[in-house]
Parts: structure tokens; C-alpha cells; sequence
């Protein structure tokens, strides 16, 4: 069995459970803390979430248009080649894949460090109980898709009553604000407020999650596109809900530059050991995507099978309904990445990639419209072109500024691209299927 006849075994309910789980993340966890330490004025705060998510919610009304015209799995490798060909999607596919692994690895590695707090003799064993750890989620993908969409849809459905219960706690028992700041410092570098920027699209990343199980939703496209909105909206209101907990239990001045600001509320606002309720959930979350991942990762590589640019074996599907040697494969690279160390510059690469990618997803709209007028589109962006339009320059001025910021990896990201061309012409040499 192949991408080609892969069955629409998923149902609509798991798209929520993928956008919701893959979006929830550490970022809320630790996010706030970063933020604070640039904007302590609680209305600014609170606006700019707000603000994020509803700007994210746009560029998700207005990218699901090229979600729900691709009924295919692979991500945004399948998104990207559908609007760009097969070059730009090849780039991105592998890209894509490397962090996936390496997101993995690191994942199961602090997991391990979140673990080492309860029980510090854990410590002593990180880097084998890492292996076994994450080894234990690619058995379970082994075993079928069924199982790990039934994991998922729990472990979502699990952090999301724990987020909104914590939120409630500490708005009906929060102690009195703590510190006295309450105006935006004078002096905020360029630096700081583009990590203001990157932590908030970290935070709400993975908006289009469901497009790595596209092919595979019953409904279709279609429902999927409108699903990944439904999903979106949910997280914002999660993320605001608990982020007016935070302001209205302890104030911000409390959380600036904590790494787990809501442990820190906790502590402050309930008692000193609530904090190890944040340190569980943090471990429920990386549980989940460590699930989540090795889902999503081997359709990467199954697309880029499929179209010629990877082994054919990874596009082969065994009887539970995952691509089996994917998987395995994608297994080694993170066991190998947890030996050896070297996640951290895959992820960097991955991140900056993921900005202009999103910019590309937007003209995608554009392009599509023009080449494909005809094409049936089961799902229309919201509001276009206006709001796309609105996404396109927005999204512009952020990759602009990422990049000016972060110029060094502006330069590996150029690299990468200049040395795949070779790589490219090879694989999609005549003869080849792409």
C-alpha cells in the first residue's frame, strides 16, 4: 500500500485534537515570562496575545484554502509543491523532516530534565531513558495509526481540561498582584522585541498541523480546512483564558523572566510546591507531541518517497495504516540526534524557515488563484483578497524582520537552499518518478 490508496481512516474529531495538541506546547508554559520581561503593562500584554491569535486565526481562515485544494498528507512539504513545484516543496519537505527528528530528540531529552526535578535520580540516567522513551512512542506508530490517533485525541482532550482548570484556580484563588511595575521599560532593544515576536508565533505554530494527515481525514480537504479553524479558536481561548489568570492572580512583574511563568503563579498565589503541577503538565505536553511527531514526521517522508526524492521503501503503508519504514527511519535519526547532540542548530534553521514559509503559503493563494482558477476549492479563504492581502503584508514585515535580526541564519537558510539544486537535479533526473 502506497500514498496513493492510503485509507481515509482518521475522523473529523482528530483534526482538532492535532491542531489543539500540536499548537499547546511549552511556549504557553514558558512564553509569558519572556514577554513580560518586555511589555509589563497588563493591557499591552493581553492585547498582543490577543492580537496574535486573531492574527493567526486569519492567516489559518486564509492558508486552509490551500489545505482543503490538497487532499494529500505530507505538510506543508505537499502545500508548498502544490503552489511552487517540486523544487521549493523538495527544500521544505526535507527541512521539515530534519526537524521533526530533531524536535524528537530534544523533546525526549527534556522531558527527561522535567522528570530529573520530581526524581533527581533520574539525572543520572537521561540519555538512555531518553532513547527508551521516545523508542517507546515509535512502537506505538508500529502498531497502527489507530492507537496513536486514540492516544492523541485522550492526551489532548487532558491538557486542555488541565490548562482550563489551572486558569480557573488561580483566578478564583489568586493572591494580590506582586511588584509594582506597570509601564513599558524605556529602553527595549531590537533584539528583545524580536523575541517578543518570535516567542508569540512560536506559541500559536502549528495552525496547520492537519495538513500532515490531509489524505487521510474522512469528510476530505475540505472538512479538514474548516476543522484546523475550529481548532485555532479553541487555542486562543485557552491561551487567554489563562493568560488573564496570570495577570489577575499575581501581575506580571511577578512572572518577568521566569521560565515557567505558571509554576511561578502558582507558587506565589496558591503554595510553594503547586509549581510541580506545571512541571506534570509540561511532561503530558512533550509526551503528547512525542506522539504527535512521530505521526507527523514519516509523511514527510512518505510525500518525498512518493514524488522521488526519498527511498522507496518509506512510501510503502503496513496494515496498521503508518508508514512503516518511515517511521523507523525517522526513529534512528532522533535516537542518533539524542547521542550525539546535534539538535539544536536543525531546530534554529527550522524555525527561521517557518516564518518566510508561512509568507509563502499566503502568495500561494495568489498563485493558485491565477494558475488553477478552475480547480475545485471545497474550502474558500475567508474574506480574499482583502484578508489576504492584510496576511501578506503583515506576514512580509515579519519575515523582513526576522530576518535583519537573525541575519546569520538568514545565511545558513540561503546556504541550504543554494546546495540542494545539485541534490535536486539528481534526484528528478529523466528516468526518475517525481
Amino acid at each position: 500500500m502506497t500514498e496513493d490508496n492510503m485509507a481515509r481512516a482518521l475522523p473529523s474529531r482528530f483534526v482538532l485534537a492535532v491542531t489543539v495538541g500540536g499548537v499547546i506546547g511549552l511556549g504557553i508554559l514558558r512564553g509569558p515570562g519572556e514577554i513580560a520581561e518586555v511589555v509589563p503593562d497588563s493591557a499591552l500584554y493581553l492585547g498582543l496575545w490577543l492580537f496574535g491569535g486573531l492574527f493567526v486565526l486569519l492567516s489559518t481562515a486564509v492558508t486552509a484554502e490551500l489545505l482543503g485544494m490538497t487532499p494529500r498528507s505530507g505538510g506543508t512539504y505537499a502545500l508548498i509543491r502544490r503552489a511552487y513545484g517540486p523544487y521549493a516543496g523538495f527544500v521544505i519537505g526535507w527541512v521539515d523532516w530534519l526537524s521533526f527528528a530533531a524536535d524528537l530528540a530534544l523533546k525526549a531529552v527534556v522531558i527527561l530534565e522535567f522528570v530529573a526535578i520530581l526524581v533527581p535520580e533520574a539525572a543520572n540516567w537521561r540519555t538512555p531513558l531518553a532513547i527508551l522513551l521516545t523508542s517507546a512512542f515509535a512502537v506505538i506508530q508500529l502498531r497502527g495509526i489507530g492507537l496513536g490517533a486514540l492516544i492523541q485525541e485522550l492526551a489532548t482532550s487532558l491538557i486542555g481540561l488541565v490548562i482550563f482548570g489551572l486558569a480557573l484556580l488561580l483566578i478564583f484563588m489568586g493572591a494580590a498582584d506582586v511588584g509594582t511595575a506597570n509601564s513599558i521599560p524605556a529602553n527595549n532593544s531590537l533584539s528583545d522585541w524580536s523575541l517578543l515576536i518570535a516567542t508569540i508565533i512560536f506559541t500559536y505554530d502549528g495552525w496547520l498541523y492537519a495538513s500532515y494527515f490531509s489524505g487521510e481525514i474522512r469528510g476530505g480537504a475540505g472538512a479538514v480546512a474548516r476543522s484546523c479553524i475550529k481548532g485555532m479558536t479553541v487555542v486562543i481561548v485557552l491561551y487567554m483564558l489563562l493568560n488573564i489568570a496570570l495577570v489577575k492572580s499575581v501581575g506580571l512583574a511577578a512572572l518577568a523572566g521566569s521560565e515557567l511563568a505558571l509554576a511561578r503563579a502558582l507558587e506565589l498565589a496558591i503554595h510553594p510546591a503547586a509549581g510541580s503541577i506545571v512541571v506534570i503538565a509540561a511532561i503530558m505536553i512533550l509526551l503528547s507531541h512525542q506522539n504527535l511527531e512521530y505521526m507527523g514526521g514519516p509523511r514527510i517522508l512518505q510525500a518525498l518517497a512518493v514524488d522521488g526524492f526519498a527511498s522507496s521503501r518509506a512510501q510503502k503503508v503496513g496494515k496498521g495504516g503508518n508508514p512503516v519504514f518511515a517511521v523507523v527511519i525517522t526513529w534512528l535519526l532522533a535516537v542518533g540526534l539524542i547521542l550525539i547532540g546535534g539538535f539544536e542548530f536543525l531546530l534554529m534553521l527550522a524555525v527561521f524557515f517557518y516564518v518566510p514559509l508561512y509568507l509563502a503559503m499566503i502568495v500561494g493563494i495568489f498563485v493558485l488563484r491565477k494558475r488553477e482558477p478552475d480547480t475545485e476549492r471545497p474550502y474558500r479563504a475567508w474574506g480574499h483578497p482583502y484578508s489576504t492581502i492584510l496576511c501578506l503584508v503583515a506576514w512580509t514585515i515579519v519575515t523582513l524582520f526576522q530576518a535583519y535580526v537573525e541575519r546569520e541564519t538568514a545565511v545558513y537558510a540561503v546556504v541550504l537552499a543554494a546546495a540542494s539544486w545539485p541534490v535536486f537535479r539528481y534526484l528528478s533526473r529523466p528516468g526518475k518518478r517525481h
